[in-house]
């Protein structure tokens, strides 16, 4: 079936005021940067001050910030003031950071999300709430599941769960406050974002640098795990329609690039031969719960919102090894 790509037009977001939550991380200053010269954009993170300005310097983004905690409801209520939309990213992100700190993981994403409603509610002329939730709802086997099909989630105990546990928590409220009192807000599902400036544990990021310095590519386990990959470019261009057409209000959507699904193994093998690097691959054991599938569905946002991935893996991968390549020669990359 051929679909049509919908462009986020972003006139009705001239003089809006856009809080993004969690928005010093990879796709908080993606979204802020697309938006610069739109609208006013807070960026509003856990993130001490100097080292919130400074990250801002550096991502070459001009927006207003505000240090807090999304825990506190009057961090929350300061950081909104004025505000007439919200993308709602905060949390504890990558696997590592999740299974060490299982607790922190799910207050930041319940109660944070709780207070950011709460606060939506009561602002005057709010106009929409976007919240990030993740393709980990559908489980360790996630293979083209429309985001109507029943959510999957390990065993109680396995601190690997605790992100999805409070995602898909964090879904519900959101679902219910427009339901039952009528925000106006929706959810995305964003499966595996990568990209130019990407910081953390995410595996393209891990492969891309350690190629450009000659170093091993470690993959957890033998490898075979399956994920399809989406741009960073994509994805801001999936979650501005989801924050300016009316029909996305209400709905959950996967947002992802299902033609860019390859082996993990395959993945650094690939960048390895497009970095021309000389890095090794070494396999180690990881004895924690994985994803051994992950490919979406994402029939809903086109035929809702038009959304149609645009960038293919390749070309992604090259643009990212060329970012990093420049900054890390410059002593600049995270």
């Amino acid at each position: 079936m051929a679909w049509e790509k919908r462009e986020a037009s972003l006139e009705e977001l001239k003089g809006a005021r856009v809080l993004l939550t969690g928005g010093a991380g990879f796709i908080g200053i993606a979204l802020a940067r697309r938006l610069a010269g739109v609208a006013e954009t807070v960026i509003f993170d856990a993130l001490p001050a100097d080292a919130l300005r400074d990250r801002l310097a550096a991502a070459d983004v001009d927006s207003e910030f505000q240090t807090g905690d999304v825990r506190l409801q009057s961090d929350v209520a300061k950081a909104a003031a004025g505000c007439t939309h919200i993308l709602h990213l905060a949390s504890v992100a990558g696997v590592d950071s999740v299974m060490s700190r299982p607790l922190e993981t799910m207050e930041v994403i319940s109660e944070g999300t709780l207070n950011v409603l709460r606060v939506a509610e009561k602002l005057t002329g709010f106009k929409r709430l976007v919240n990030f939730s993740t393709s980990e709802v559908f489980g360790d086997m996630a293979f083209k599941l429309s985001e109507g099909e029943p959510t999957a989630l390990g065993a109680v105990g396995q601190s690997r769960w605790t992100y999805a546990v409070s995602k898909l928590m964090a879904e519900h409220l959101v679902y219910n406050y427009h339901k039952v009192r009528g925000l106006p807000a929706a959810s995305i599902r964003p499966f595996n974002i990568y990209g130019p400036g990407q910081i953390g544990e995410g595996a393209i990021h891990h492969f891309v640098k350690c190629a450009i310095k000659a170093e091993d590519l470690t993959i957890h386990n033998d490898g075979t795990q399956i994920r399809a990959w989406c741009y960073i470019d994509d994805l801001v261009e999936g979650v501005l329609l989801a924050l300016t057409l009316d029909a996305a209000v209400g709905h959950s959507f996967n947002i992802g690039n299902p033609r860019s699904t390859i082996t993990i193994y395959n993945l650094a093998r690939e960048i390895k031969d497009l970095a021309g690097s000389e890095s090794e691959i070494k396999f180690v054991d990881w004895p924690f719960q994985d994803i051994d599938l992950r490919v979406p569905n994402i029939d809903k946002a086109r035929a809702t919102l038009g959304f149609a991935p645009q960038v293919e893996l390749r070309d992604g991968i090259i643009k990212t090894i060329d970012w990093y390549r420049d900054k890390l020669g410059r002593g600049a990359a995270h």
